[in-house]
């Protein structure tokens, strides 16, 4: 077959899949097919936060190019050709974050413990819990040759980078070069969030210090998690990270630091989330950005920073903690596919100080290492260099991707470059937009997310103060955190009263008739820590008999359209005659349209209400304390 033969053929087959698609959605929105555009396909078009299309089919009419293989400029297929296939990326485990990880001992023990079960790569946190001094305690047996070492000291970055390379000064090592140190300044990044940090002539100090060393040292970290935590989309995260990095290279060289210097002297963390093929390309994305700015640079060949992937702290759940197991694991498959350097998965019980109630440290740390070496180990992702390549969908939505990654990052550089734009406010009023948005979404449960504000599960143990302390950090602002300040008030209820905050559901009909809103109306409220009691169906002249007794003051009435046509109004007049002074309604408001002079419900409960504003309102009504 000739190429053209071919190519009419593809249109002649997307013809026909189009007339499909123009024919189901005519039958599902009950219009007729000629009233659907040319394209009906672009009807069931998704949006990001970026703005970005997403299609529901991708076909070889969107193929772009093949590009340069691993390792070549712009690094889009990753940034080492000869990475070890039989290792993959590195197994990054955090140590030290908690004060409750003991001495230095104590935390050596622990750090050996976790390079002897499958870590590869350190993420070690000194300066709170472990005097920076006490390094080389901590570092006792680590082979720093083999095991990449990543530094969280903030303030006290000089200190530990002192007491790390006094230790490698004595250290026996025949190949100083395999030695890959990154001492994690963040005075860029930090200033967003007003972490301590070092300034910006000691952060110059430690990066010519690096330079010298014989070792491979990379003083400057990049933390886009933190737009990222703080609300930031996708495009947002690495517009204002490779604006942030093109500022440090412009300290640097003004310092007298060679550009290909500079650049070496970088590398970024990004924020994976369980959205795994926006997760793949976004890595994918990230290393074209920089390979730009180094190219613009003049020195293209410097471009290749490394990437430190971290699965979001942003989408931890507190509630049905279990299901942030599946959120971490499709978020290390994403930033591992994508082509992250090394990935840190979080414990999945990281959003809860302390942990959750009844699990060990040691238990959450194990899932969480074990989670990539299951990727590693048993599905083989590692053994594939850019596996998502070629992927229709895949490259086009790195594509654009980068493309509003780099609007972005032009705007930043609009408004003066990355510190003006801080200090002007402007970088986070744009994120704060794209927050509210969000937080909007999940407030009308348009995004879902489980065990929060779909699926709750109102059995599980209620959650201590002390365990809930990180609802209100000004640094993460986690995806669940306003239906979690609704289950909090629950459990305060509850311990205050012996019971949950209830409801009493009115079914009418029978179970064929009034499950799918009984069910709506449950799980809605169990969102909000709101118990809906279910009597089972009953009659209208039946609702005086379930109220009497009872202390219910809220209804829920729940049927089909032709039930509440034919006893709605009879079923709301019975409720408010029993002595219930709050009455919805499960279903659109349309169904009373007409209704004058007759008793109405007080509310609507329907899948497109604001369901924190509805069950904020109702726990209020019901005596739940804020």
């Amino acid at each position: 077959m000739s190429i053209a033969s071919h190519e009419d053929a593809a249109r002649s087959a997307h013809a026909a899949w189009q007339k499909a698609v123009a024919g189901v959605l005519a039958k599902s929105r009950r219009v007729d097919v000629a009233d659907l555009p040319d394209d009906p396909e672009h009807l069931l078009d998704s949006t990001t936060y970026d703005g970005i299309t997403v299609s529901p089919l991708y076909t070889a009419f969107d193929e772009r190019p093949e590009g340069p293989l691993p390792g070549q400029f712009p690094y889009l297929r990753g940034r080492d050709p000869h990475r070890d296939v039989n290792a993959g990326w590195k197994v990054c485990t955090r140590h030290g974050r908690d004060a409750a990880d003991g001495d230095a001992a104590t935390l050596n023990t622990q750090i050996l413990e976790s390079l002897s079960n499958g870590t590869s790569a350190l993420w070690l946190t000194v300066g709170t819990g472990i005097d920076p001094k006490a390094l080389p305690e901590v570092l006792r047996g680590v082979f720093l040759e083999l095991a990449p070492l990543t530094l969280d000291a903030r303030g006290a970055v000089r200190a530990a980078a002192t007491a790390l390379f006094g230790m490698l000064d004595s250290a026996d090592i025949d190949d100083r070069g395999a030695v890959d140190i990154r001492l994690g300044v963040d005075t860029l990044t930090a200033r967003m969030v007003g972490t301590d940090t070092i300034d910006m002539t000691e952060a110059l100090e430690l990066v010519h210090e690096s330079i010298g060393r014989t070792e491979t040292v990379r003083a400057i970290t990049v933390d886009g998690t933190v737009f990222h935590n703080l609300g930031g989309a996708d495009a947002q995260e690495l517009g204002a990270s490779i604006a942030a990095g093109l500022e440090y290279l412009r300290s640097m060289t003004d310092a007298g630091v060679a550009i290909s210097d500079a650049l070496r002297q970088i590398e970024f963390r990004f924020a994976a989330t369980d959205d795994q093929f926006q997760t793949i390309a976004k890595f994918r994305a990230a290393r074209t950005l920089w390979a730009r700015i180094a190219q613009v640079c003049g020195a293209p060949d410097a471009g290749d920073a490394p990437q430190h992937a971290v699965t979001s702290e942003a989408m931890m759940s507190q509630r049905d903690p279990w299901v942030n197991m599946l959120r971490t694991t499709l978020a290390s498959f994403g930033a591992g596919v994508g082509g992250a350097d090394s990935v840190t998965v979080l414990p999945f019980d990281a959003a809860l100080a302390g942990g959750a109630a009844g699990v060990s440290k040691t238990f959450a740390a194990r899932i969480a290492r074990n989670t990539q070496l299951l990727l590693l180990e048993e599905a083989h992702l590692g053994r594939v260099l850019d596996p998502g390549a070629g992927s229709w969908y895949i490259e086009e939505l790195t594509a654009a991707v980068a493309a509003k990654a780099w609007e972005f990052f032009q705007t930043i550089e609009s408004s003066g470059g990355f510190r003006a734009a801080v200090d002007d406010g402007s970088l986070v009023a744009a994120i704060e937009t794209t927050r509210a948005e969000r937080d909007s979404d999940i407030a009308h449960r348009v995004t879902p997310l489980t065990g929060v504000n779909e699926f709750p599960n109102l059995a599980e143990a209620p959650l201590s103060p002390e365990q809930t302390t990180q609802q209100g950090s000004a640094t993460v602002y986690r995806y669940g955190r306003a239906f979690e300040s609704l289950r909090d008030r629950s459990d305060v209820f509850l311990a205050e009263h012996d019971s949950r905050p209830s409801v009493l559901l009115v079914p009418l009909g029978s179970v064929a008739e009034h499950n799918v809103r009984t069910t709506f109306a449950s799980n809605l409220l169990a969102s909000g820590g709101i118990e809906a009691v279910n009597p089972g169906p009953l009659t209208v002249d039946g609702i005086a008999a379930a109220v009497e007794g009872s202390t219910y003051s809220t209804a829920v009435v729940c049927g089909t359209d032709k039930r509440y046509a034919d006893e709605a109004v009879t079923a709301v007049d019975a409720l408010r005659a029993a002595g219930v002074t709050q009455v919805f309604l499960a279903g659109p408001e349309k169904i009373f349209a007409g209704v004058e002079g007759k008793p109405r419900p007080d509310g609507f409960l329907t899948a497109k209400v604001d369901a924190v504003a509805v069950l904020t309102e109702l726990l209020d009504t019901l005596g739940a304390s804020k």
